[in-house]
């Protein structure tokens, strides 16, 4: 199977690149703006034609497109995320490849949920931010694109790789200074959001499987769980050996611990160590307010997938990464 991968050199598209070379029966092209891509293109400044003509020249059976960002004001994001895709579809109408199309969505898309409740494919999407707006765009534009295509909604990716400007990256960059610095207490902000993590390589094994598949329309891919992000943080202090005391400061994005203006975590034995503040953005930046947990159940039921890997390896697998920093 010829396989084109666009965004290969992408958080997500990076584990999809191996998990593709992994299997012997895929033969793999990248296309992407690094130096590093088999062929070099920019989706959103690129011409359709002239990305018709690469595919009929390649012939790919599979174009799996992982290109994206999560960064920028509304146009960036508009021209990466949305304009870049309308590109791929209007390139794969014209082409003669009969490609089918596995594009990377997220769990932006659908905005703010209720708490308590697990977002299903076919709940109305409302996202609360220009970047699930540009990735909803997208979307639409594969759904209505008239190709064989599937889009694979993923929620919170973790694992190695994770950005460092991304939450679970930023409480990793602060317990590694606090850790370096020997201080005893942890102050961080923002911990009251529930988020549904899912593993980069749990991803990676998802496409796999979408590119081999015939399921068509919105997929959700997640663990099917909300986690508090004051309990990834707790766990990631645990994994990290760190023995101070984690301080919860207030912030828009949660209500209040039970302990009052200020949960205080114990981690270990705390010591009598200066002050390490480490304040993590909030509220949440994806426009999804305090609480989203996926409904899994589609893509177990037409991709025989399921996650596999747990947060704890995940959130070790993070700490790894940062601690090497030291």
């Amino acid at each position: 199977m010829r396989v084109l991968l666009i965004g290969a050199n992408g958080y997500l598209g990076r584990f999809v690149a191996d998990r593709l070379l992994a299997d012997p029966a895929v033969q793999l092209t990248a296309l992407g703006r690094g130096d590093d891509a088999d062929v070099r293109f920019d989706l959103a400044s690129g011409s359709p034609g002239a990305l018709t003509r690469f595919l009929d020249a390649v012939h790919p059976g599979v174009v799996i497109n992982c290109a994206g960002t999560t960064r920028g004001g509304a146009r960036d994001l508009t021209r990466h995320n949305t304009v870049a895709v309308a590109t791929v579809c209007e390139a794969l109408r014209r082409s003669g490849c009969g490609a089918r199309l596995v594009q990377l969505g997220c769990g932006a898309e659908y905005g703010p949920s209720q708490p308590g409740s697990s977002t299903a494919e076919d709940a109305v999407p409302r996202p609360g931010g220009p970047y699930g707006v540009s990735k909803l765009a997208a979307t639409e534009l594969v759904l209505g694109s008239g190709l064989d295509a599937v889009v694979l909604r993923v929620f919170s990716p973790a694992g190695p790789g994770t950005p460092a400007g991304s939450p679970l990256g930023r409480l990793a960059e602060a317990l590694r200074r606090a850790m370096q610095s020997g201080d005893g207490e942890l102050k961080l902000g923002g911990l009251g959001v529930q988020r549904d993590f899912i593993d980069v390589r749990d991803v990676a094994r998802a496409v796999h499987a979408a590119s081999l598949s015939a399921a068509q329309g919105v997929i959700n891919i997640g663990s099917g769980r909300a986690v508090r992000l004051r309990d990834a943080a707790s766990v990631l202090a645990r994994v990290a050996g760190y023995g101070g005391t984690l301080h919860e400061l207030d912030g828009p994005s949660g209500p209040p611990g039970p302990a009052g203006p200020a949960l205080r975590a114990t981690i270990g034995h705390p010591r009598p160590e200066p002050d390490h503040v480490a304040p993590v953005a909030y509220p949440y930046p994806d426009g999804c307010g305090g609480w989203q947990q996926a409904d899994v159940r589609t893509a177990r039921d037409r991709l025989g997938w399921r996650p596999r890997i747990n947060l704890e390896e995940s959130l070790a697998d993070i700490w790894m990464e940062a601690a090497c920093r030291i």
